[in-house]
């Protein structure tokens, strides 16, 4: 049995493994090429890894709106059902190949939760 998720070097870890995964699919480098081709790879991580912090742990450290990224992105590359579903795939691989317990079942229904939420602001439940 893997470990729980207990901190944010966990939580690093974890984006990390799966931004790997994000990055070497074709269906999703679009939304990223950007922050890659401007070095930002790494800063874009420690953001995500403060969002997840302060999710799981409940700090203060993300100061972005995460939807209003996402729908700012959606009009330059247009978010599909089919992004989200890659997206979820990869990251309940992530955290499940690597971590076990409250903290790694709450970043997972949370991303669900997040997911979802997004997909109906984007309207892609047209």
């Amino acid at each position: 049995m893997n470990p729980d998720i207990l901190s944010r070097k966990d939580i690093k870890f974890i984006i990390t493994k799966f931004y790997n995964l994000l990055l070497a699919d074709h269906k999703m480098i679009p939304f990223f090429e950007d922050i890659v081709a401007q070095n930002q790879l790494e800063e874009h991580l420690d953001v995500i890894s403060d969002f997840w912090n302060d999710i799981l742990f409940d700090t203060n450290t993300y100061s972005n709106n995460v939807m209003k990224k996402h729908v700012d992105k959606n009009v330059f590359v247009a978010f599909k059902k089919e992004h989200f579903a890659i997206w979820m795939s990869y990251f309940f691989e992530t955290i499940d190949a690597n971590f076990d317990g409250e903290n790694a079942d709450n970043m997972k229904n949370r991303a669900r939760s997040i997911a979802t939420v997004m997909e109906l602001k984007l309207d892609l439940y047209k």
